[in-house]
């Protein structure tokens, strides 16, 4: 029997694909608890559309993170100190408030990666994580305030 699954089913497939799985198994466990659906005309016509669908919504989602990463290439970020001192380090939220505050870019704290630790004035690099296929690099400078 072919079916179309609705949800991830352990050890068959994933939602949307399309599987051949024994009548008894089809008929008694997949169809009642509605973890797929007959793999019909109809309904093959119907998840050949969604699929075109979240494939065209995933290449327009990595298309805005590509302009976003070109956007960011051309920014300079920069922190005020007080006094001339840090307390603590600058993190990815300081960069992301900044970003905000600033430029009126929002990009999620959790994406932002500083690398080595920001603890004095002077200028660093932040990677930053906008796509599973786009990263990009800003620099962050650290002033005395």
């Amino acid at each position: 029997m072919k079916v179309i699954l609705q949800a991830d089913v352990k050890k068959v497939g994933a939602k949307g694909d399309v599987v051949e799985v024994s009548d008894g198994y089809g008929r008694n466990y997949l169809l009642p608890r509605k973890l797929a659906v007959e793999a019909n005309a109809a309904n093959l016509n119907s998840a050949k559309v969604k699929a075109e669908n979240k494939a065209r919504k995933l290449q327009q989602e990595a298309d805005e993170a590509k302009l976003l990463g070109a956007q960011l290439e051309k920014i300079s970020v920069k922190i005020p100190g007080k006094d001339g001192k840090l307390f603590g380090s600058v993190g990815g939220s300081d960069v992301a408030k900044a970003l905000s505050k600033n430029h009126s870019l929002n990009v999620d704290k959790r994406k932002i990666s500083i690398q080595g630790e920001v603890t004095g004035i002077g200028v660093f690099d932040a990677i930053i994580k906008l796509h599973p296929e786009v990263t990009t690099k800003i620099k962050i400078e650290v002033v005395a305030g």
